[in-house]
C-alpha cells in the first residue's frame, strides 16, 4: 500500500503560516487547540476546514513545536508594538472616539 504525505501547512511569502489552500492561519488554530477547543469545534469556528486540515494543523505544530512556538512569540510582541505605536499616533483621537460612545449616566438626563 503507498501512502501520499498531505502538506497542511505551508508558509506564505510574507513568512506567516496558513492551513494549505485555505486563508486560515496556523495562529488561529494552535490558539483554538490552546484555549482546549476539540478538531470539531475549531472546524465550527472556521468553516473553510475539514476535521482532518484541523487534526494535520495540530500533528504539525506538534512536531514543529519550538519553531511554531518561537514563531507564534515573535508575532505577539510584533503585534504589541504595533498596537503601542498605534495607541501613541492616535491616542488623542481613540480617547475622544471612546468617551463619545461611552452612554450618559442617568443624572445627566433630566
Amino acid at each position: 500500500m503507498s501512502q501520499t504525505s498531505v502538506e497542511y501547512v505551508c508558509r506564505t511569502d510574507a513568512g506567516g503560516w496558513r492551513i494549505s489552500g485555505t486563508r486560515v492561519s496556523l495562529d488561529s488554530v494552535i490558539y483554538a487547540y490552546w484555549e482546549g477547543k476539540s478538531p470539531e469545534a475549531i472546524v465550527e469556528e472556521f468553516p473553510a476546514l475539514m476535521p482532518e486540515q484541523v487534526y494535520g494543523t495540530v500533528a504539525f505544530y506538534l512536531r514543529h513545536r519550538s519553531e511554531i512556538d518561537r514563531y507564534l512569540q515573535e508575532q505577539e510582541t510584533r503585534w504589541n508594538q504595533l498596537r503601542q505605536a498605534s495607541e501613541a499616533q492616535h491616542g488623542p483621537l481613540l480617547d475622544r472616539l471612546r468617551a463619545a460612545r461611552k452612554p450618559k449616566s442617568a443624572e445627566e438626563h433630566p
